[in-house]
């Protein structure tokens, strides 16, 4: 038996959804983790543990605020409005704004811890040479924080990749646009289908090994800061 039509097309959903959410994701916390690594004010404690708050809150709970702020009353709806659609809930650029707000600390947290390595005395040369704080952040920061970058991209591809809770609740199980791999294991079992169910569950379980095998292996090379 092998993977079926419909499961591959779930699984480049989940693909091409883990994929664009990585990325909005490494854009928007450099900036963030390098504020949160470089700055201490009143209230930060209580801002990190909002960011984290994906750590530990049940997937359905973030689910079910994000299905009625995206749906057709919240502000999602109105959002849609703007090009004539009812709602953010149940399509895939819902599923991506979940998916962003759902993986957020995996890779805010290890952008943070680098940057917090980055010795501060390095910068401080770097300023006394003359140079602005983009070229310090661009020449200096980005190449020793760079294993940080690596290790928050897999962790984040990876998790969106294992999505269920969130991507179930606001995105539901449309063909070719919110039903991702995950959604599709479950309804195989939900149905008995065990041998489909067993093919996807494998495939999932291949590409998360060798993510982290890839992760693992490069932070042991030599030279390699972790």
């Amino acid at each position: 038996m092998t993977v079926s039509p419909a499961d591959w097309q779930a699984l480049w959903v989940s693909v091409k959804l883990a994929l664009i959410s990585t990325t909005l994701l490494l854009m928007l916390c450099t900036p963030l983790a390098w504020w949160l690594a470089r700055r201490r004010r009143r209230g930060q404690a209580l801002l990190e543990a909002l960011l984290a708050l994906p750590l530990v809150l049940p997937p359905t709970v973030l689910g079910f605020y994000l299905l009625l702020w995206l749906g057709p009353n919240g502000p999602g709806g109105s959002v849609a409005g703007l090009w004539g659609a009812h709602s953010l809930a149940f399509t895939f650029t819902g599923l991506v704004l979940g998916s962003v707000l759902y993986s957020l600390p995996f890779v805010l947290q290890p952008l943070k811890n680098a940057f917090l390595a980055i010795d501060q005395d390095t910068l401080d040369m770097a300023a006394t040479l003359g140079a602005p704080p983009w070229d310090r952040f661009r020449n200096v920061v980005l190449p020793l924080a760079r294993p940080g970058y690596l290790s928050a991209a897999v962790l984040g591809f990876a998790h969106t990749l294992g999505e269920f809770g969130v991507v179930l609740m606001i995105g539901g199980s449309l063909s070719g646009e919110t039903r991702v791999a995950s959604v599709a294991l479950y309804e195989h079992v939900e149905v008995g289908d065990y041998g489909q169910a067993h093919q996807l569950a494998l495939v999932l379980v291949l590409m998360s090994l060798v993510l982290l095998w890839g992760l693992f292996r490069w932070q042991r090379r030599p030279g390699t800061l972790t």
